[in-house]
């Protein structure tokens, strides 16, 4: 069976008037377009719907138990073609945005906030992972833009420059390093590292710029989670690595202590998006906010 909205609508049009010659007036089709259309109805439908008297039309009892739900695939259908008619001004849709962990924890909610406050048909579903699922997610079409800390190693994505972060050596108050407030490469050897697990940015930043220094490393403890690191710094298990962002408080607080290191540990943060993906008005407007936050608060709705 293949019934069209076509004919729904003329079905209801009809039930409603009694008349195949009002329902065409109101639909804007001829006559004889509406009776071949309800007639089709019918043989899909496997018996009469109406009962005639003359020219007028009645809904027999089994027109009277198809109608209410024709209207309500109608009003379904109605409110699909409204939810899809966008524009740049008022984008409508799902978005899907993968951020490695830093990201996704400390930048993009504030971010998020703005554009459903600005945007309210906009939805954005934010996947957090490390730097290579994201880059993974992206790739097989699971996402519609990705945010990373790390290099992109992975072939077929576009990779821009987002913004700049560095990361820093913290280590406990009651930690001998805090009292020199600096740490020399023998030191950054002899320690025990807390590392995020391999394949997120951040452990790739730390591994590549201890390489540089020419400096050996003892990774005692890999966490999944930069809170999990920060606790676990805090708790006096070892010392570790993370992004500014990420400990801002703790350094306020006095909760952490930053490290001085002879370490370049300056990175970009990366905006990764697919070479074929088709720039829709939803797609674009968050794009804008990524780009210009500060300008598109200034242009945002309240």
């Amino acid at each position: 069976m293949t019934v069209t909205l076509r004919q729904l609508a003329i079905f209801e049009k009809v039930a409603l008037y009694g008349s195949v010659t009002k329902a065409g007036e109101g639909l804007l089709i001829s006559q004889s377009g509406v009776s071949m259309a309800l007639a089709e109805l019918e043989r899909l439908s496997g018996g009469e719907l109406f009962a005639r008297s003359g020219r007028r039309l009645y809904l027999n009892e089994r027109g009277r138990l198809l109608l209410p739900e024709v209207q309500e695939i109608l009003q379904r259908a109605t409110r699909l073609e409204q939810a899809l008619q966008e524009s740049a001004d008022d984008p409508a849709g799902i978005l899907l945005v993968g951020a490695s962990t830093t990201i996704g924890n400390y930048l993009l909610p504030v971010l998020f906030g703005r554009f459903a406050r600005r945007y309210r048909r906009a939805k954005v579903v934010l996947q957090v992972g490390n730097t290579q699922q994201i880059s993974a997610e992206l790739l097989a079409g699971r996402l519609d833009i990705g945010l990373i800390e790390g290099p992109c190693h992975t072939k077929g994505l576009i990779c821009d420059p987002w913004r700049d972060d560095e990361l820093v050596v913290i280590a406990p108050p009651g930690h001998p390093w805090s009292k020199r407030g600096r740490a020399t490469p023998a030191m950054l050897a002899a320690a025990p590292w807390i590392m995020r697990e391999r394949g997120s940015g951040t452990r790739e930043v730390f591994e590549g710029a201890m390489a540089r220094l020419g400096s050996a490393y003892q990774i005692a403890l890999e966490l999944g989670h930069t809170e999990a690191i920060k606790k676990a710094v805090e708790g006096g298990l070892g010392v570790s690595c993370l992004s500014r962002l990420a400990v801002g408080r703790e350094l306020e607080q006095g909760w952490l202590k930053e490290i001085h290191t002879p370490l370049n540990l300056g990175r970009e943060l990366l905006l990764l998006t697919r070479q074929e993906r088709r720039q829709t008005p939803l797609y674009l407007a968050f794009l804008a906010l990524l780009k210009d936050p500060d300008g598109f608060a200034k242009g945002g709705r309240t």
